[in-house]
């Protein structure tokens, strides 16, 4: 995995994580969707990456 997508990934997660964290908290549920589908992209995005090193190889 590129340095540059690796560290892309895990800023959606970390992002998506703490806008979910927060929009829960205040009570506020279509944002904490929004911060979970955030989450969920860099997964997806890390493991894509992933998955792209192991046909490298």
């Amino acid at each position: 995995m590129s340095a540059g997508e690796k560290a892309k990934a895990k800023a959606e997660q970390i992002a998506g994580k703490l806008v979910k964290k927060g929009a829960h908290a205040l009570g506020d549920d279509k944002t904490a969707a929004k911060g979970a589908a955030l989450e969920t992209r860099g997964k997806a995005r890390a493991g894509k990456e992933k998955g792209k090193d192991t046909f490298k190889r």
